[in-house]
């Protein structure tokens, strides 16, 4: 049985820029408020030309070139988003074509913010059981497409981004590679975060109550996700038999600064160990940890050899957490 160990990171952000003096003059809201309360200062939003798999390709013909491999090596394709450019097809077959891959097996995931992981927590699962040997699997989002600019409590946090991971088959007895990963969900939260309109109860979002756009219960859902990222992360961790103290990184999903802090505090982490990306690129929702780790390699703060511990939360809701030796 094989490891799937991450020969490749690529990442994709837009070039336009919505800073909080921007969104001042959107909503009753200020820059300082903004950053006490999400840690924000800017986001990326895709231009009108742009949608969820120009974004998505980009991270991913970058994430095939750091693994040294080219498109048509790719055995599998798993793309999570909530924003595709169209209801079908999925974003994961138009970049199989785009990339210019052999016809391979290529879908979509949906689980909000936790897509990332739950297409990683697939992916895996393939490596493992020599179904492939290379799977590219990308994080993309424009969440810009269904914020809604009135509502002060969402507007400051969307943004727009991709990330993409290259997962390769490599020897079981190897330590890189995902060492465990997992996923969860409870529908019981599923309206704490949702899109009423647009889908198969309310197709032709007119009205207030069923539009098209994002509305979150933000209190419900910081409690919830401080409290399920931990666990997971504690629970990936003792079926691993590893303790965090063996853990050099954590990545969490990147929601809110607050959100990060209080996760770090719950496990008792440093300050310095928790990966943040959230003040320049906002939530991107299923690109943010893809995002945060091809960032952090960049900036040569994750090195080869590193412990990894990531975790995420979302709509569903849903969460998982993975656990790698990078």
């Amino acid at each position: 049985m094989s490891r799937a160990r991450v020969s490749g990171v690529g990442s994709y952000v837009p070039e336009n820029i919505l800073t909080n003096s921007e969104l001042e003059k959107i909503v009753d809201t200020s820059d300082d408020w903004i950053v006490e309360r999400t840690g924000i200062s800017e986001r990326r939003i895709a231009s009108p030309d742009q949608a969820t798999s120009d974004l998505a390709f980009f991270a991913a013909a970058e994430a095939i070139g750091d693994a040294g491999l080219q498109a048509s090596d790719i055995d599998l394709i798993i793309v999570a988003t909530e924003t595709p450019d169209h209801p079908f097809p999925p974003v994961a077959c138009q970049l199989q074509h785009r990339l210019g891959c052999r016809s391979i097996a290529a879908f979509d995931v949906h689980l909000a913010c936790t897509g990332f992981i739950a297409a990683l927590h697939v992916a895996e699962k393939f490596i493992k059981s020599g179904s492939c040997r290379h799977a590219l699997v990308v994080g993309a989002d424009t969440l810009s497409r269904i914020t809604d600019y009135t509502d002060r409590s969402t507007c400051i946090l969307f943004s727009d981004g991709a990330g993409a991971f290259v997962l390769s088959a490599g020897d079981e007895a190897s330590p890189d590679g995902i060492i465990h990963s997992a996923i969860h969900s409870n529908g019981e939260y599923f309206d704490a975060a949702i899109v009423p309109g647009g889908g198969s109860r309310h197709p032709q979002p007119h009205s207030e109550e069923t539009k098209y756009k994002i509305l979150m219960n933000g209190n419900r859902i910081f409690r919830l996700a401080v409290t399920l990222m931990s666990q997971s992360i504690k629970e990936t961790l003792e079926h691993s038999g590893l303790t965090l103290d063996q853990v050099d990184w954590v990545i969490p999903h990147q929601a809110n600064q607050r959100i990060i802090d209080a996760v770090g505090r719950t496990l008792d982490v440093p300050h310095e160990k928790m990966i943040s990306t959230i003040r320049y690129y906002g939530n991107n929702s299923a690109a943010t940890v893809p995002l945060a780790m091809d960032h952090s390699v960049k900036t040569g703060k994750i090195k080869r050899g590193d412990m990894v511990a990531m975790a995420a939360f979302g709509g569903g809701l849903g969460w998982g957490s993975a656990l790698l030796k990078y």
